[in-house]
């Protein structure tokens, strides 16, 4: 089983749901890294959730990221595995606000 160090981004997300990243089959993929980083002149809000079988989990609902700030849902001592179909998604409380990196390790 090969391991694989890959990396996902979303740019200017919204107030609409963005999937940044989605388990592929026959793989477990493991979240090592998530950054999400305010490009506008405003303070925002962000949501970052799980969806598994079609129901929403969060893994931080309402997070401030200040002007010119980021926020690091998930880093450090924290991780998330994402089965097969599970995608973590992002959204936040005003237009094209934030830019999101992930680093994601895949063995498959």
């Amino acid at each position: 089983m090969p391991n694989t160090f890959k990396n996902f981004h979303a740019k200017n997300v919204g107030t609409s749901a963005t999937t940044v990243y989605t388990g592929p089959s026959a793989t477990q993929s493991t979240i090592i890294g998530m950054t999400i980083a305010n490009v506008t002149n405003a303070n925002i809000n962000v949501d970052v959730f799980m969806t598994v079988g079609g129901v929403d989990y969060f893994l931080v609902k309402g997070a401030l990221v200040p002007v010119g700030g980021a926020l690091v849902p998930i880093g450090g001592d924290q991780k998330v595995v994402v089965e097969a179909t599970d995608a973590i998604k992002v959204v936040s409380t005003a237009a094209s606000s934030a830019d999101v990196n992930l680093s994601v390790l895949e063995i498959s």
